[in-house]
């Protein structure tokens, strides 16, 4: 059975599909322009963006780590999800009412970051939720897929609502009908407590937290937020590159990233057929390479038909280095599904940090140019490090589950 077709057939893998759909259509609508609206609209400076991100990090980890943990020990992962949803609404609708810079605060750095722990919520509960001999990095990846296709439907929407002359303020009408829908769905059908057979890892808090932050574990994860913070980069780059070029705007922000999602999408299903043929870092590295040549292009292919040429790097290679992470962490913490998806939380903390020390130091010095450089550099230079430490490539792709954990 493909992995699409047991996850259109199992209900609460069924369950989790529609809910990144929703996931996917919230963030589409705000990750992309949330640099231009705090620095264009707003009127932050990028250093005060800077550390807004940075603050959006340290929340987003604090509380990814602690609702990851607290669903291993009590597997109330409904209640936890629920309010990590009503967060994101809560925000949305707040900058609607009151669009300012507190209300920018209090969102993208404080309600936001809460309300993506819902990923690492939803990854667990995949976790869980598969078949013992199912291929489950296969089905990760084809719900990992989910939130690409609703980046790719919303960001089509928005290059022709763009195009009708709205406001990027107007991102936030989209969002909140998502986060609104997610909010219900997650209170009328995520599984009751008790509906999965979850293993509780047994652990006191202090225990866990201390499990994170050992050497072996948490080295792991910094370097593979350098890899991926090319991703997080482009995401902050791409407003303000086509804001500042003469021939774009931002209805093409929304086709350029809608492309490169789509290119993600078929990616990340074909991604599983070259299972034990590479080795998971082996990809990673691939994955780097590739993002790292559609970085560097991007400010300067900009006013050139060659920018579309970019979008096919960006999803391919996008697509191994948001896909590499989930497995390889959920194995490096074999039988805690929940801090095991938190830690792409962590990673992603490291992975903010690095692009907001990238972006003040890269624009500071060099540009949109300057800063697309430094941040293909220190992505390829993660990867390399990473692939140095697993050079025996112990965690390949895929490996044996080797949780009991099922439904």
């Amino acid at each position: 059975m493909t992995s699409i077709r047991y996850v259109l057939r199992h209900p609460t893998l069924r369950f989790i599909s529609l809910a990144l759909l929703l996931f996917g259509a919230q963030n589409a609508s705000l990750y992309p322009y949330q640099s231009v609206i705090a620095i264009k609209r707003i009127g932050l400076t990028p250093t005060e963006f800077s550390w807004l991100l940075t603050l959006a990090s340290v929340v987003a980890v604090v509380t990814s780590v602690l609702f990851g943990v607290l669903g291993d020990q009590y597997g109330r992962r409904r209640a936890i999800a629920l309010t990590a949803a009503l967060a994101s609404t809560l925000g949305i609708g707040l900058m609607l009412a009151f669009p300012g810079k507190w209300s920018l605060l209090a969102f993208n750095g404080v309600l936001l970051p809460v309300a993506s722990s819902l990923y690492g919520q939803f990854i667990a509960l995949a976790r869980l939720a598969s078949r013992e001999g199912e291929d489950r990095d296969a089905v990760l990846g084809t719900l990992r897929s989910n939130l690409s296709f609703a980046f790719l439907g919303m960001l089509i929407f928005w290059t022709f609502a763009f195009g009708f002359g709205l406001s990027e303020l107007s991102v936030y009408v989209t969002a909140g009908i998502a986060s609104l829908g997610l909010t219900v769905m997650i209170w009328a059908r995520w599984p009751k407590d008790g509906g999965l057979a979850d293993q509780r890892s047994g652990l006191r808090l202090h225990q866990a937290l201390v499990e994170i932050i050992k050497p072996h574990v948490f080295f792991r994860v910094v370097l593979m937020g350098m890899m991926s913070s090319a991703g997080n980069l482009y995401m902050v780059l791409v407003s303000l590159v086509f804001d500042a070029a003469p021939l774009r705007d931002a209805a093409d922000v929304a086709l350029y990233v809608g492309i490169v999602a789509g290119w993600e999408v078929p990616a990340m299903l074909i991604l599983p057929r070259f299972a034990g043929r590479i080795s998971r870092l082996g990809m990673a590295g691939i994955g780097a390479g590739l993002y790292a040549v559609h970085l560097v292009a991007l400010p300067l292919w900009a006013d050139t038909p060659w920018l579309w040429v970019g979008t096919f790097f960006a999803g391919v290679g996008g697509a191994i280095i948001i896909t590499t992470p989930i497995a390889y962490y959920q194995d490096l913490m074999a039988g805690r599904p929940g801090t095991a998806a938190a830690m792409l939380a962590v990673q992603k903390l490291a992975s903010d940090v690095v692009t907001a020390l990238v972006f003040a130091i890269g624009t500071g010095v060099a540009g949109f140019e300057g800063a697309a450089l430094i941040g293909a550099s220190v992505s390829l230079t993660g990867a390399l490090a990473l692939w140095l430490v697993d050079r025996r490539a112990w965690l390949r792709w895929p490996q044996p589950a080797s949780e009991t954990a099922h439904v």
